[in-house]
């Protein structure tokens, strides 16, 4: 039976110890600016020394622009209450199966002492710790020294793992359009495309929360913003590779194509890393990862 990578480890083995806590009073411009400083997707609400209140991410920034709010409103009239916690020493199972149960993308460890948040956990934070795991193992696609042993383990494809079900947009429509779509799929970013599905562009959350901050409207098209080249992957590619892609180039996703200058077929995140399997091969069992997308 393989060994399971899960065993023994604890939310303290993964969580991200930096926390980023705005006061409710804040506003939605300070959020915005705060997010893309940090590189962070949500950040949490309260005041200091004291158990947090709610969190704010980047989707309800979007919904705040959508729906006409100023970037002036305080971020608690957006918030999310109260944030979802667990304890540094509950195991990562435990971890795992209260965001999936609640459908969240993030839990915050609570220190149980001073009532203070201490630590934050992402989907993506399992996935690049087990990748770690799996960069080490003497079964691992780039391990060298262990060639012999490689050549009989099952690996995963990207194919295997991948989200089939791309949502698109296309460059004349409105970030009104891809808003939408962002918010109603619960995606990251958004592909921007040709009519037979030729990738032309990517839109993430990122560039709609900047666009609001700078004053644009949601009627410009969405070639306005779209950034290039979009990040591809082969389908065929192993899920390793991608992973390890995504890591070092520090993205959260990758477009998937069968081949070189064809239709995009799919998408996979770490998020999607983790729902499937967090480790590459057969060589262990950590199928227990299972996740909804990002938030």
């Amino acid at each position: 039976m393989g060994k399971d990578t899960l065993t023994g480890l604890k939310v303290r083995h993964a969580m991200r110890k930096q926390i980023v806590m705005l006061q409710p009073h804040d506003t939605i411009d300070c959020c915005i600016q705060y997010l893309i400083k940090y590189k962070i997707n949500a950040l949490l609400i309260g005041h200091d020394g004291q158990k947090p209140l709610g969190v704010v991410s980047k989707t309800d920034i979007m919904g705040a622009w959508y729906s006409g709010m100023e970037l002036s409103t305080p971020i608690e009239m957006i918030m999310n209450a109260p944030p979802l916690f667990c304890l540094p020493e509950d195991t990562l199972d435990s971890a795992l199966n209260t965001m999936k149960t609640n459908n969240i993308y993030r839990l915050y460890a609570l220190n149980e002492d001073t009532n203070c948040a201490v630590g934050a956990i992402a989907y993506p934070d399992i996935v690049g710790m087990l990748y770690l795991y799996c960069s080490k193992c003497a079964q691992g696609l780039f391990n060298k020294a262990q060639k012999t042993i490689q050549q009989s383990v099952k690996r995963y494809k990207v194919f295997e793992v991948m989200t089939k079900n791309v949502e698109s947009c296309r460059e004349d429509d409105s970030l009104e359009s891809v808003v939408e779509i962002l918010s109603a799929s619960r995606f990251g970013a958004i592909l921007i495309a040709d009519n037979d599905n030729y990738p032309k562009g990517v839109i993430s959350k990122t560039d709609i929360i900047l666009c609001y901050r700078h004053g644009l409207q949601l009627n410009i098209p969405a070639r306005r913003i779209m950034s290039t080249p979009v990040a591809l992957c082969r389908q065929e590619a192993q899920v390793e590779s991608a992973i390890k892609s995504m890591i070092l180039k520090d993205l959260h996703r990758l477009f998937v194509v069968p081949r070189k200058n064809q239709p995009v077929s799919g998408i996979i995140s770490l998020s999607d890393a983790a729902r499937h399997r967090s480790g590459s091969c057969h060589a262990c069992i950590s199928s227990r990862i299972k996740v909804d997308e990002e938030c």
